[in-house]
Order: structure tokens, then sequence, then C-alpha cells
């Protein structure tokens, strides 16, 4: 895992802020609630491209596996949830995804290229949050984060690789303007604590 860690982190453009870092782990609760949505939103995402684009097979089949994994891991985020008595509710979402979500081409065939790789930098940096955290958790929750790391690095691979395909080649220009947004959203003072929220002040 640490080889498949270390090509996260070379791809992503900076490291998490430590202040987020501290932020989290004054905020457990409110992390794991934001962090279910996540799983949930991961699910919708990867189910919405097999509805759209039905004549890709290689997407249709990785979607397929990403969505039923992101379920599977919502429903264990609500499971130690119900343990620590934290009850799930709605949150207002981060700035973060709908931050990268506006430089998304309309029409196809770049939408569907940078939906993917906006999907590939989000699951990046959930690989990358998740392995931040770990060192700083009760043994229960290192130990699922910890868990969570092989799929999120798969999940960006399968992601790259798809953006790849439907870009007929390399998306490297792409990958760095996208990669550019994110930075911004990373470190740039947030308001609320999200699981992708930049450093609270």
């Amino acid at each position: 895992m640490n080889d498949a860690l270390q090509e996260i982190r070379n791809f992503l453009p900076c490291r998490t802020p430590r202040q987020w870092i501290d932020n989290a782990l004054a905020n457990q609760d409110l992390m794991l609630i934001d962090h279910a949505h996540c799983e949930k939103k991961a699910a919708s995402t990867a189910l919405s491209l097999m509805y759209r684009y039905v004549d890709n097979t290689d997407l249709l089949n990785k979607m397929s596996r990403l969505a039923r994994e992101e379920l599977r891991h919502f429903e264990q985020v609500l499971a130690i949830m119900k343990k620590r008595g934290v009850e799930y509710g709605h949150l207002s979402p981060a700035r973060y995804a709908a931050g990268l979500r506006e430089e998304v081409r309309k029409d196809d065939p770049g939408r569907l290229v940078d939906v993917l790789i906006v999907g590939a930098i989000i699951e990046a940096r959930s690989c990358e949050r998740f392995a931040e955290l770990a060192p700083y958790l009760d043994d229960r929750l290192a130990d699922f984060y910890n868990s969570l790391l092989k799929s999120e690095a798969r999940h960006y691979q399968d992601y790259l690789a798809l953006a790849e395909q439907a870009n007929g080649g390399p998306v490297d220009e792409r990958v760095a303007e996208f990669l550019a947004i994110e930075r911004r959203l990373i470190e740039e003072p947030d308001s609320e604590f999200r699981f992708h929220s930049g450093p609270i002040q």
C-alpha cells in the first residue's frame, strides 16, 4: 500500500494542512457524519455515470464495482456512528466538490473526461486524508480508515484510466488545471469543517 499512497501523494498538488488535521481531531463526530455523506455521494456519482454512458463497458464495470464499495463504506461509517451515539443527519456540502465541478465542460467528450478527472482527484484526496488522520485516531477508527486506503487508491486509478480512455490519450494538461483549483480549495481557510474542507482558522 505504501507505493500506492506515495503515488497519490506525488499526484496531489499539496499535503493536507496540519491545521485541518487538528480541526478533524476536534470535530470527530462531524467528520464521521460528513464522511458518510461523501461515501453516499461517491456511490451516486458512479451510478449517474452508469446511467449516462450506457455504451461504455469499461466504465459500466468499474463504476458498478465502485458504487457497491462506496455503499459498503457508507454502511460501515453508519455502524461506527451508531456505536458512538452519533446521529446521521443533513449537512451543507463542502465547497470542495462544487469548486472542482465548476470547471467541468458542458459537452461530451470533454464533460466525461472532466468528471472522471474530478473523481480521480477526490478519491486521491480522500485516500491521502485517511492516511494522514489514522495515526491520531483511536484503534477502531484508525483500523477502519487504514482499511479504506486500498480501495480509494484503486478508485483514483480507475477514474484516471477511464479519463484517458475517454480522451483518447493523456490528460496531463487537464489534470494540472484541476489540481491547481484543488490546491486552492485545500489550502485556503474555510468557514465550516468538512472532510474535504480547507483549514478552519
